[in-house]
C-alpha cells in the first residue's frame, strides 16, 4: 500500500522568491524605510510586557483600533490577519463552495489563482486590455453571465502598477451579485480608496496590508474591512488566535504613528517618481526597447523584449528585480539604489545597442 497525493496538490511547487545575497533588493515591493529607533524601543517595551504563556487576543483589539484610527473607519468593521495572504485564503474558503466560479484578471496577483485552485473553485481569468487596463463593462457582463460568486483583484494592481478609479470600482460592485474582494494593498500610494464606503455595500470586502507602505513586511499583518454582517462572518471563520501577540504589539505601536507613516508614504512616492523619471529618460532614448506603464504604486512596471536578459544582467551586478515574462517590475528604493538600477539599465541598453 502507498499513499497517493490528490490531483489538486500533486504538482504544486513551493513559492520560490529570489534567494541569495544581493547588494540591492528591488524585487519584492517592500519599503526601503527602516522603523525609527524610538518606535523600536516602544515595541521592545511592549514585548517585555508580553505574557508569552498566554494566547493572543483573538480579535487583536488594540491593533485593529490603531488601524481604525489611522484610516478613520469603525473598529467593528475590521478583522486582522497574518498578512493579506491568510485573509485571501480564509475568504475563499468561507465564501466559496467547490465548483463556484471566481473571476480575476490577467495580469494580477498570482496568489488569487493559487488559492482558488486549492479550494477547488473554478478560476476565470479575464484578459485586460492591450494597455493593461480593465474593461469594467466586460467584467460585469461576464460575471453576470457565468454566475460568478466572487470577483477578486488588486487596485492599484500588482504587477501592472495601474489603478482603477473609484467611479469604475463602484459601478462594478453595484452591477454584480458576486462578492467583490478589493485588494487595496497599494492604495496608500494613491487616492482612490473605497475604505470609507464599505458599509454602503453588501458585497464588498477590502483588504489592506502593512507590508508595503508601512515597512512591516517581516511581521505579516493585514486587515479585512467590510460591513458588519460580512465582518462577523470573517471573524467567525478565521482561526481563533490567528495573529500572534508580538505582531499585534508591533502593529499597534507602528499604526499609532500617523505623522511618521504619512511622511514615509510621501517619501516612497517621491522615490517611485524619481525611479520612473530615470527609466522614462531611457525609454525616450531607446523607444523600441522599453515601455513604462504609468504608476500609482511604489514600483515601476516595464515591458521590454529584453526582460530576461536585463533581469540576469542586474543579478550579475548584485541588483534583484522581478522578472515576469516580457515584463520587469522594479521596486522604488533609496536614492542610491534607484541611481544604480537606472545606471545598469542604461549600461545594458548601451552595450546592446538597443
Amino acid at each position: 500500500m502507498s499513499y497517493t497525493l490528490n490531483n489538486k496538490i500533486k504538482d504544486l511547487k513551493p513559492y520560490d522568491p529570489i534567494q541569495g545575497d544581493y547588494k540591492i533588493r528591488l524585487d519584492a515591493n517592500e519599503s526601503f524605510l527602516a522603523i525609527p529607533k524610538e518606535i523600536l524601543e516602544q515595541f521592545h517595551n511592549a514585548v517585555v510586557q508580553t505574557a508569552f504563556n498566554r494566547y493572543p487576543d483573538p480579535y487583536a483589539y488594540n491593533t485593529i483600533s490603531a488601524f481604525a484610527r489611522y484610516y478613520g473607519v469603525k473598529n467593528s468593521l475590521v478583522t486582522a490577519g497574518n498578512g493579506s495572504d491568510e485573509l485571501i485564503s480564509v475568504l475563499m474558503s468561507a465564501f466559496l463552495m467547490k465548483g463556484d466560479r471566481v473571476i480575476t484578471f490577467s495580469h494580477d496577483f498570482s496568489m488569487y489563482r493559487f488559492y482558488t485552485t486549492i479550494i477547488e473553485a473554478e478560476c476565470i481569468e479575464i484578459p485586460k486590455n492591450q494597455d493593461l487596463t480593465i474593461d469594467v463593462d466586460n467584467v460585469i457582463k461576464t460575471a453576470n453571465k457565468i454566475g460568478a460568486k466572487m470577483i477578486i483583484f488588486s487596485n492599484p494592481c500588482n504587477p501592472t502598477s495601474l489603478g482603477l478609479c473609484k467611479e469604475s470600482v463602484r459601478r462594478l460592485i453595484s452591477s454584480v451579485d458576486a462578492l467583490v474582494i478589493l485588494d487595496e494593498a497599494y492604495m496608500d500610494f494613491w487616492d482612490q480608496s473605497l475604505l470609507n464606503e464599505v458599509e454602503q455595500y453588501d458585497n464588498l470586502i477590502i483588504l489592506r496590508t502593512c507590508s508595503k507602505a508601512f515597512g512591516m513586511a517581516a511581521v505579516r499583518l493585514g486587515f479585512a474591512v467590510a460591513n458588519q454582517t460580512l465582518t462577523s462572518i470573517v471573524r467567525a471563520v478565521k482561526a481563533p488566535y490567528n495573529v500572534n501577540t508580538v505582531t499585534q504589539a508591533f502593529g499597534a505601536t507602528v499604526l499609532a504613528q500617523k505623522e511618521m507613516l504619512d511622511k514615509g508614504v510621501a517619501q516612497l512616492v517621491e522615490s517611485r517618481k524619481a525611479l520612473f523619471g530615470g527609466l522614462k529618460q531611457l525609454e525616450l532614448e531607446y523607444p523600441k526597447s522599453l515601455f513604462l506603464f504609468n504608476s500609482c504604486t511604489n514600483f515601476v512596471f516595464i515591458r521590454t523584449l529584453y526582460a530576461k536578459e536585463i533581469y540576469e544582467y542586474m543579478l550579475e551586478n548584485s541588483v534583484a528585480i522581478r522578472y515576469m515574462g516580457e515584463y520587469l517590475r522594479v521596486t522604488a528604493g533609496t536614492v542610491e539604489e534607484n541611481t544604480e538600477a537606472v545606471r545598469l539599465f542604461a549600461q545594458f541598453l548601451s552595450q546592446r545597442g538597443a
